[in-house]
């Protein structure tokens, strides 16, 4: 089983390529909130539906000071096809060795279909101003799960 992360822990630092082409660290967004979701594979229906609720959403997330990160395992010119076919307007990085999305807890084995599996865990995690880990949600649904965030955090 892969370690979780808990509130209060230090967020696992980062820098990853990006769908735009260059490179995100977490430090770069310091003194802001961030939204980190971790999705198992761009353009597959779930994750699409999730990246375009978080797209949806993202003028009043930001409005109420949060910035939103999608990663994943795939390559950054596949993130920039999924980018440019869904209209994504925040940033999705890159995590083609795992080593960041397992550092969150975020991959290892799960349950597909009845069957233990080993990949992305479908988690959200929300990072305070200082880098401190505010929530840490494992196994979210990609369907609803904005919504859901949106509540938990007092924004509907």
């Amino acid at each position: 089983m892969t370690d979780r992360l808990s509130p209060g822990d230090p967020a696992p630092e980062f820098t990853l390529p990006t769908d735009s082409g260059g490179t995100l660290s977490l430090a770069d967004l310091r003194g802001r909130k961030v939204i980190l979701y971790a999705y198992p594979a761009a353009m597959t229906p779930g994750c699409t539906k999730q990246a375009c609720d978080f797209r949806d959403s993202l003028a009043s997330l930001q409005a109420s000071g949060y910035e939103v990160v999608g990663i994943s395992p795939d390559k950054p010119e596949k993130l920039a096809k999924f980018r440019d076919r869904d209209a994504i307007t925040f940033p999705l990085v890159a995590d083609t060795d795992k080593a960041v999305l397992t550092a969150y807890g975020a991959y290892g084995e799960k349950q597909m279909y009845g069957r233990t599996v080993t990949g992305v865990i479908r988690s959200t995690f929300v990072i305070d101003e200082d880098g401190k880990i505010e929530r840490a949600l494992y196994n979210v649904r990609a369907t609803g799960h904005v919504a859901k965030l949106r509540r938990d955090l007092g924004l509907d």
